[in-house]
């Protein structure tokens, strides 16, 4: 009886946790199926009630005329020259500094490490205005190589690639060294293949930090030749604040590709967190 009273107990723990996360899924979404909603609509009915979900003639053209209105194309292709390189760099730059900071034995290794990642807790405001003045004496302002190399290192990235290193047997690393693999052999070689769900983690996250990028943009790049998808919806915004249904025709297509990129490494996302949180 007291075991078919716990199996019970537990499955309705069950069924009542799955029901409260569909709720809050579906509270999540809500404004993105709006979003799609009011980009097939007419101007005009964009706020009307009750709202119909389903547009009965959906406007398609939305989605040309936004690329005549604005040079989005070229936010577009500037956003992604800048989302890739800093991806990579922060993958690669990562990646070194966990190896070390995880299978290295050198003086000072924790403190260092302890150190770097405290930063993490320092609001970018707080050092905003000296980083700026640095990066003018270095003339890195309106150019995109100075996002880049602000952006290239990250703590949190090294302390997620950290924490899923710890995770892998010393042992194996020890042979291969018996085997005359180098330190960059290991890492290329042995860590990196191993480390795909991190790695995917970590892709995702600075990907979509990069893609939506704001203030960053806005304080460095002024030309217009220059400036990301983000800065792009900003003066499609402030030219057609009218237009609410091209607006978010707009900001649909600016959320395809960290979509896409979701997509693709949900998987290993899901498992990269949960190992990091768990090993070390």
């Amino acid at each position: 009886m007291t075991s078919s009273k716990n199996t019970t107990g537990s499955v309705i723990k069950t069924v009542l946790i799955y029901v409260a996360l569909i709720i809050m899924a579906f509270v999540m979404l809500v404004p993105f199926a709006w979003m799609i909603s009011a980009s097939l609509k007419l101007e005009k009915d964009v706020f009307s009630y009750p709202i119909v979900w389903i547009p009965s003639d959906p406007q398609w053209n939305n989605y040309q005329e936004i690329w005549n209105k604005v040079p989005l194309l070229t936010g577009f292709f500037n956003t992604t020259k800048l989302t890739v390189c800093t991806t990579v760099l922060q993958l690669l730059t990562s990646s070194f500094a966990a190896y070390a900071f995880a299978k290295l034995e050198f003086k000072g290794r924790d403190t260092i490490f302890m150190m770097y990642v405290m930063t993490i807790s320092i609001p970018w405001q707080v050092y905003m205005v000296p980083q700026f003045k640095m990066m003018t004496l270095f003339g890195l302002t309106d150019s995109h190589l100075g996002i880049i190399l602000m952006h290239a290192f990250t703590a949190t990235g090294v302390f997620l690639m950290r924490q899923f290193f710890m995770g892998i047997p010393t042992e194996l690393l020890e042979a291969a060294r018996i085997d005359g693999l180098s330190e960059y052999g290991i890492w290329a070689k042995l860590m990196l293949p191993l480390s795909k769900p991190a790695i995917a983690t970590l892709c995702i996250t600075s990907f979509t930090f990069e893609w939506n990028d704001f203030m960053g943009p806005l304080i460095y790049l002024s030309s217009s030749s220059k400036k990301t998808v983000q800065l792009m919806l900003r003066m499609f915004n402030t030219q057609y604040s009218s237009n609410y249904a091209q607006i978010m025709a707009a900001a649909t297509v600016a959320l395809v590709p960290v979509l896409i990129l979701f997509i693709f490494l949900q998987r290993y996302f899901v498992e990269g967190i949960a190992s990091s949180g768990i090993k070390g």
